[in-house]
């Protein structure tokens, strides 16, 4: 027998009516009123005093875990730009020590020359 593909198959509506559920009474399966529910029909839970249903504490959970995932994927976006942004500007500052350094040295030789040049002169005259 071939197994029946559960996520294309359609769900048949359930079947029960006022005279199953009057049965199950008098059989005693459902002492309490309102136990059981029609399709249609909505449903309130209404647990003891003190207690808690779960459903609320899922649904909290969730929406921390949501907030949170989102806060650090932009977190984590902001930080990556934060590092592009310090790293540009290392380059920049390392391009600008290395120029600061070759003009010193340009400016070094230019007075060496420029003194040997004047001490020629002087020579001369």
């Amino acid at each position: 027998m071939a197994a029946v593909d559960l996520g294309s198959a359609e769900w048949e509506r359930s079947k029960i009516s006022t005279q199953d559920i009057n049965l199950l009474k008098k059989l005693g399966i459902s002492k309490k009123p309102k136990v059981l529910c029609f399709p249609s029909e909505e449903s309130y839970p209404t647990p003891p005093m003190g207690y808690r249903p779960m459903i609320k504490e899922l649904i909290r959970i969730g929406a921390q875990f949501i907030g949170y995932r989102d806060y650090a994927s932009k977190t984590e976006e902001k930080l990556a730009e934060v590092n592009d942004r310090a790293n540009t500007l290392a380059q920049k500052l390392e391009q600008s020590e290395e120029a600061r350094k070759k003009a010193e040295s340009d400016a070094v030789q230019a007075r060496a020359e420029a003194d040997k040049a004047k001490s020629c002169w002087s020579r001369r005259s």
